[in-house]
């Protein structure tokens, strides 16, 4: 039998959980005459004129409602070959089922590593700068648009786990150019393949329609892959959500952790 206390609780939950905007229907986004989001509906623009990338994205590769068919390669997959001491790396870290990845511990996982996971990111343009917030684990980036230039070289850096990225528009493509990693973060896939402080990634981000966006990455590191590489992902638009809150805790012992 319930007690009148329990059944307060569970009421309590109850009203929290349907209070939470996380299916909320959003201003500005066209709709078909059913209610539905027409995601193939334009692509919007800013005041400027240039397109408008804000919104909530998610990997199609992780089948987002209304998503196109993945285009292979979306983990990341290098089709650049690995040089000798970055082949060692990669395989010491495969034959460990990669449990020293710093996510293990929370840390964050890099550049375009993040762009990669299950979670969702919102991009949000503001006048100077364009913000990347990413629900795992809360992480954030800052694209600079104010005409900053990166350095040639990624060492003048206080090295990071995100690095420091610019970004500009060529066409209808907002062009982010990122390096200034340090040196152990596992940025650049889901499959354990390594970097090093020399890594500059250069990410095109195309909104094609309302509700799908292109994403081309370059890898370019000298240090760990004998030429710079590219994979090709697409995104489909959350539209009427919001991010998730994303804690995670440090684990203070991942050896006990299942390989």
């Amino acid at each position: 039998m319930t007690t009148p206390r329990i059944a307060a609780l569970l009421l309590a939950v109850a009203v929290s959980a349907g209070a939470q905007w996380f299916n909320y229907p959003k201003k500005g986004v066209p709709r078909n005459a059913d209610g539905t989001v027409n995601l193939t509906a334009p692509a919007p623009k800013q005041a400027d004129g240039k397109p408008d990338l804000s919104g909530v994205w998610l990997g199609d590769n992780w089948s987002p409602a209304g998503r196109r068919p993945a285009l292979p390669g979306g983990r990341g997959i290098p089709t650049s070959k690995m040089l000798p001491e970055a082949k060692a790396e990669f395989d010491r870290r495969t034959a460990s089922n990669m449990i020293d990845d710093p996510k293990v511990r929370c840390m964050p996982n890099g550049v375009p590593h993040a762009n990669t996971e299950p979670y969702p990111f919102e991009i949000v343009h503001t006048l100077d700068k364009t913000l990347i917030l990413y629900e795992m684990y809360y992480l954030r980036r800052q694209v600079f648009t104010d005409g900053r230039k990166l350095p040639d070289n990624p060492q003048e850096f206080t090295p990071t786990w995100m690095g420091y990225s610019v970004g500009n528009w060529v066409g209808d493509e907002f062009v982010v150019k990122t390096t200034g990693f340090n040196s152990k973060v596992w940025g650049v896939s889901m499959s354990a393949h390594p970097s090093s402080d020399m890594m500059k990634v250069e990410e095109r981000f195309k909104r094609v329609d309302f509700g799908h966006m292109d994403l081309a990455i370059t890898v370019d590191d000298p240090k760990s892959y004998e030429t710079p590489w590219t994979w090709n992902l697409r995104y489909t638009l959350l539209p009427d959500t919001d991010l998730f809150e994303f804690v995670c805790e440090v684990n203070p012992a991942p050896q006990h952790m299942v390989r």
